[in-house]
């Protein structure tokens, strides 16, 4: 029989080793500074998932793959840090849906990039949104001239939304 199954420190594995509400502040202030740096990041490099989403994703897996390692001391310290992560992205999504005020706080505007067939250059540029990406987006929308738009936008997601003429 190996007695390295053994010598598992079973107790060690279950127990936090730390204080569980500093786990807690901790989950919740990552949660909270990465929210605000993804909102920074313009849209059309975000992708499809919003940036709620993304940001669940990454802290999801960073933490349970710490808690799979050795920089946690228990698996219990993983799991209150996953769910500081998951309360958050919850708490959010639910203020935003029974609050419109926190929805404007919150939500990424969508952005017009053509008013009446003219580019709005000025927008494009503060979303990093070049000539080509509008053009090849307006194609997607079965669209070959600008001049054949009354509005565009660039939608939370990175996706432009258009209204023909």
């Amino acid at each position: 029989m190996d007695s390295s199954l053994w010598s598992i420190d079973w107790r060690g594995i279950a127990i936090p080793s730390g204080s569980v509400l500093e786990l807690i502040v901790r989950g919740t202030l990552m949660y909270m500074i990465i929210f605000l740096l993804i909102r920074v990041v313009p849209k059309r490099q975000v992708g499809a998932l919003s940036p709620s989403d993304i940001l669940v994703v990454v802290l999801i897996a960073e933490v349970a793959g710490s808690a799979f390692g050795r920089d946690y001391r228990s698996v219990s310290e993983g799991t209150v840090l996953v769910a500081t992560v998951l309360f958050w992205s919850f708490a959010i999504d639910w203020l935003q849906h029974r609050f419109p005020r926190v929805e404007q706080l919150l939500r990424e505007p969508k952005v017009k990039v053509i008013e009446n067939g003219r580019m709005l250059r000025r927008n494009m540029h503060r979303e990093f949104l070049s000539h080509e990406e509008l053009m090849a987006q307006l194609r997607e929308a079965g669209v070959e001239e600008v001049a054949k738009v009354k509005a565009a936008y660039m939608e939370a997601d990175g996706r432009i939304s258009v209204i023909k003429r």
